[in-house]
């Protein structure tokens, strides 16, 4: 029986990485969702949404530099909804294939996100912030640590 997932577009996640490298260790979105969660803490968590972080809500505050790796693995594009305040929330669109991580950080509010025509975010600028490109690093980091131990 196949796990169910809650994030946004897991049914149809079914795009690959875009290395023979990368598939022989993650085949498609959902399996790199099961990795990450392992991967994901309060430390990785934007410093204005920690105090809301908890295991309970794991993937909280780490959007964009989950979905600048999800783009490192799987090439596409990262886009952003507007959220109130003027942040931007991060998903992928991998050739159509369109699906968001870490959505579930928004618990019943997930279901009112529009995943269609928002703006391209550009990792230039969100990278800006080293606080946020150390986050990055820091995911990515653990990440391939998991992929080294599965060899």
């Amino acid at each position: 029986m196949d796990s169910v997932y809650a994030f946004y577009g897991w049914e149809t996640a079914d795009c690959a990485p875009r290395s023979p490298e990368i598939q022989a260790k993650v085949k498609d979105p959902r399996q790199l969702y099961d990795l990450l969660l392992r991967c994901w803490t309060r430390q990785t968590c934007t410093p204005r949404l920690r105090p809301l972080w908890s295991e309970e809500n794991i993937t909280v505050g780490q959007c964009s530099i989950t979905a600048f790796l999800v783009q490192d693995l799987f090439g596409g594009k990262v886009y952003g909804i507007r959220r109130p305040g003027g942040n931007f929330h991060c998903y992928n669109d991998v050739d159509g294939c369109v699906f968001d991580l870490t959505s579930e950080q928004f618990g019943e509010e997930a279901k009112k996100l529009v995943y269609e025509n928002n703006p391209e975010q550009r990792r230039e600028d969100h990278f800006a912030k080293q606080e946020k490109y150390e986050r990055y690093l820091l995911l990515k980091e653990r990440l391939e640590k998991l992929f080294v131990s599965a060899d």
